[in-house]
């Protein structure tokens, strides 16, 4: 079954083809949509690994422009008429979806009742969708949700203790997310271990622009650090993560902003970029090399919290056998990994400081390597994640049983 995946943004469509064997052999990026220059790129992947890439730079009016543009640059690459299937990421699923779930119009009215859950992402997933159904009408489409890995929380590690008509009327509760992500390179883990999943404690770290955090216990998450929204938990890119919820009041109070513009702060001028001016871990990096100290203070603040959420999560755990980096930051910044692993001995988490500086994931069988010291208690992995490859395998998972 060869599948499409889409992550429709508000302005940009990425995609990526999946061969039946999981071979890629397209991919591509619409992006400044609706603006007044648009730009199409497309990527044509041969057997042997080489790439042909044609870039448009045009203006793209709309999604259903956008949609066009990728079905026109598959059919001269003589790949439209052979898809099987459209495979969308969906960011919030609520408590209804907790699996990748065929496509109707019950279910596209199901995804916008979660709008209010997520509404920076949902309405731009939405119009993928829409737009996807009604120009291919013909192929099934398959809604693939980050928080639907989380939906095997227990209720001791969704609930907030807030007044329980919150929850019961308006959704709030934790819902987690990088579900697809966490999962991927959870059975990426378990398979370079040669061990089954389900007999593995897991910590996976997704830590990118945005970070999280997953304890799994047998292959279920069992607890993870986002929540009602990807704002709580790890200190990010431009999101704060943990704040005491009475900073919003005060800040309100005493500096008259309005619960949108502390809610922009929050998400888009906090984190990394609010401790230091910077959210780019590489230039933070060089700063704190050459001396600077807000950028020093900015990374032990983010290795700090990580390292309370790794211990939390152990106890959570009862155990820990593996400890998993993955995402832009996890894959690539030996050094941060080596912050966030120091002093973790008690928990038997021990990294090899040579073997952490040469991890190269792109370059390693199954995109993994291990960094622990020799007799380390606990494995300390490097795991590259592709979530448009879980995307499309889980797209295939939920047709077959449909």
């Amino acid at each position: 079954m060869q599948v499409l995946v889409l992550n429709s943004g508000s302005s940009s469509i990425k995609y990526r083809l999946f061969l039946g064997d999981g071979a890629e052999v397209a991919s591509g990026l619409v992006e400044r949509i609706g603006e007044a220059t648009g730009r199409a790129t497309h990527r044509t992947l041969a057997p042997d690994g080489t790439a042909e890439e044609t870039v448009e730079e045009e203006p793209v009016a709309d999604h259903e422009d956008g949609f066009a543009r990728i079905v026109a640059a598959l059919e001269a690459a003589g790949r439209a008429d052979d898809l099987d299937a459209i495979g969308h990421r969906v960011v919030h699923g609520g408590a209804e979806f907790v699996a990748p779930t065929p496509i109707d119009d019950a279910v596209i009215d199901r995804i916008r009742a979660q709008v209010p859950l997520a509404p920076l992402h949902n309405p731009a997933n939405l119009t993928g969708i829409e737009v996807a159904t009604r120009l291919r009408p013909d192929l099934p489409q398959v809604a693939v949700f980050d928080t639907a890995f989380h939906g095997t929380l227990p209720p001791h590690a969704y609930r907030y203790a807030v007044p329980a008509a919150w929850e019961h009327e308006h959704g709030v509760r934790r819902y987690g997310f990088h579900g697809t992500s966490h999962a991927f390179v959870a059975r990426r883990a378990a398979g370079f271990l040669g061990r089954p999943l389900e007999d593995l404690k897991l910590i996976t770290l997704h830590l990118g622009n945005g970070a999280s955090v997953t304890a799994i216990d047998g292959g279920a998450s069992v607890e993870t650090s986002m929540g009602l929204s990807p704002l709580e938990g790890l200190v990010m890119g431009t999101r704060s993560g943990d704040i005491d919820p009475a900073v919003i009041f005060h800040i309100q109070r005493v500096a008259g902003l309005s619960p949108d513009e502390v809610e922009r702060a929050l998400n888009r001028e906090g984190g990394l970029l609010g401790l230091c001016g910077d959210n780019d871990l590489r230039t933070i990096e060089a700063r704190a090399a050459d001396g600077d100290e807000q950028a020093e203070i900015a990374l032990e603040v983010y290795a700090h919290r990580i390292r309370k959420y790794l211990g939390a999560y152990a106890a959570v755990l009862g155990g820990l056998d593996a400890v998993v980096f993955t995402a832009g930051v996890g894959e690539n910044a030996a050094s941060v990994r080596a912050r966030i692993c120091r002093d973790l001995e008690v928990l038997g988490v021990e990294v090899e400081p040579r073997r952490n500086g040469a991890a190269a994931v792109g370059e390693a069988d199954e995109g993994v390597v291990a960094i622990q010291a020799d007799g380390s208690r606990v494995a300390v992995l490097v795991v590259a994640t592709d979530e448009e490859r879980e995307i499309a395998e889980q797209t295939r998972v939920a047709l077959a049983g449909a």
